[in-house]
């Protein structure tokens, strides 16, 4: 059977391994190392960043977070995938991502499955973060097999803008899959 949207997961990181073994509900707390239980809930606010503070924007503050792109898959192999920012709020914070450098691991990997940072506002290192909008300028991961994981690090940077409700951004995976 095909891979279908119901197989693709999307979850939070944990700074404890190894991955896929331990819930970790904060996304504030998300940066990185090991996949946790934790799904991303889909259209929630504040499901990977809080609100952006008065001092925050007028600081033009720079935060980070990882999340992980989860192929639960019980075989198929989720082919050629892209990601990319399919649509941002205007008027309110920048978004960007890149890819973990680690790169395409077992879901349950006692090594880590991507790099840790000391906090939210420490960049990791090595990562060229970009802001593609559509699939064809989207950053490629290429094959994640079934029960493999890619983590995402988020870029979310303040402007100094007006004050913004639900200012936030969508970000798309997309791939192929075998019949």
């Amino acid at each position: 059977m095909a891979i279908t949207a119901t197989d693709i997961l999307f979850r939070l990181s944990v700074t404890t391994g190894p991955g896929d073994s331990t819930a970790q509900g904060n996304p504030n707390a998300s940066l990185g190392e090991f996949m946790s239980t934790t799904a991303i809930v889909d259209a929630t606010d504040n499901n990977l960043f809080d609100d952006i503070s008065g001092d925050e924007n007028a600081a033009s503050d720079v935060e980070y977070r990882c999340f992980f792109v989860f192929n639960n898959h019980g075989s198929l192999t989720w082919q050629t995938v892209v990601a990319w920012l399919s649509s941002e709020v205007a008027g309110g914070a920048n978004t960007a991502i890149a890819l973990d450098q680690t790169g395409v691991v077992d879901s349950d990997s006692a090594s880590a499955q991507a790099e840790e940072v000391a906090n939210e506002n420490t960049a990791p290192s090595g990562e060229s973060f970009s802001a593609p909008t559509t699939k064809g300028t989207g950053l490629a991961i290429g094959n994640i097999p079934a029960d493999d994981v890619q983590a995402i690090w988020v870029r979310r940077t303040a402007t100094n803008s007006a004050a913004q409700n639900a200012d936030g951004v969508t970000i798309r995976c997309e791939g192929d899959t075998a019949a």
